[in-house]
């Protein structure tokens, strides 16, 4: 166990370097090409660099089992304090801080981290526990208490960030034996699956798509550097939050409550198209939510191929990439 852990933390701690030199480069350069200034520039950098190292420890075994091993209450006042930082290191050198904000962030963070604490693991904590996180991504809270200090630059991924992985972190180490795994680098059985269902799956999709008339090409694809870049911001980001939650812990207790997987799949999806209800700030965005509930059923399949939210993180992301690259 020791040394595999010890591999988990060089892991992690190469991809924290990698990633704050790669982030911090892109802010640098960014930021000179916008004329931000530096008194701007870094405190936001800074939030987002803390913040993707928070990100990280979800991944990782080694970080993330120094939490679990801790005292449950000490590891949710950790998870809450660390919600709070990367927004009070921007909004304190900006100007952007709100005693109103604060105290709401700090009922959101703790209410996802202390929820196993408050309520065992069951079916009624399970059910409500995904409330808390779903309703403040539904109603866009992330951009009223992170307010950009940047014109036309939207932060408020720091606090969809922030959402998921503390949310996630509370069921990993709080709650405990959720038979899912949050993390970043399918597998080759993975790989292959989700690739799989994606191709299986595209033709109905698309046939929606066209149907709703949602089909309208760009008059340019994205170039390759480009789309590879949304591909993996999809993956690691949009796919592995969304996939944890619906087919990692949603699904698999919808199965056990209905004791049926066919109606846990079919119900995760149209819960899934729901939350699109609101995409483009269209509300409620009906064609958008009906193609969602049909790609989050190719999802499901690819889920319940390999029991794992990997194979359904890659067939998310390229259906997501795919619409991206070519579409409007």
């Amino acid at each position: 166990m020791m040394p595999a852990l010890s591999n988990s933390s060089a892991r992690y701690k190469l991809v924290l370097a990698t990633g704050w030199l790669v982030l911090g480069l892109a802010a640098f350069i960014y930021s000179g090409m916008k004329g931000i200034p530096a008194q701007t520039a870094i405190p936001v950098a800074a939030a987002f660099l803390l913040e993707f190292a928070f990100y990280l420890v979800a991944g990782f075994d080694a970080p993330r089992n120094w939490l679990a091993q801790r005292d449950k209450t000490k590891t949710a006042l950790l998870l809450t304090a660390s919600s709070l930082l990367p927004w009070l290191m921007y909004t304190l050198a900006t100007g952007k801080f709100s005693g109103l904000g604060l105290v709401l962030l700090a009922i959101l963070a703790s209410t996802v981290s202390f929820w196993y604490i408050a309520w065992p693991p069951g079916a009624f904590a399970d059910a409500t526990f995904l409330i808390a996180p779903a309703a403040a991504i539904l109603v866009n809270v992330s951009h009223l208490l992170y307010q950009t200090p940047i014109p036309k630059v939207d932060i408020s991924i720091l606090g969809h960030l922030m959402i998921i992985r503390t949310a996630a972190l509370s069921v990993l180490t709080i709650r405990g034996d959720a038979g899912v795994e949050f993390r970043f680098f399918p597998n080759r059985r993975e790989w292959l699956t989700g690739v799989r269902w994606f191709i299986t799956v595209l033709p109905v999709t698309g046939l929606v798509y066209w149907a709703l008339g949602l089909v309208r090409f760009r008059d340019q694809p994205l170039n390759p550097l480009l789309a590879l870049g949304t591909f993996l911001g999809i993956l690691w980001v949009v796919a592995l939050s969304e996939e944890f939650f619906f087919r990692g812990l949603l699904l698999p207790w919808l199965a056990k409550w209905t004791r049926s997987e066919t109606a846990a799949l079919i119900i995760t999806s149209i819960l899934f198209g729901s939350v699109h209800l609101g995409f483009h700030h269209a509300w409620p965005n009906w064609r958008f939510a009906t193609v969602a509930a049909v790609a989050g059923l190719s999802y499901g399949m690819a889920w319940r191929t390999t029991r794992s939210i990997q194979s359904s993180m890659v067939t998310h992301a390229l259906t997501v990439t795919l619409w991206r690259v070519f579409f409007q």
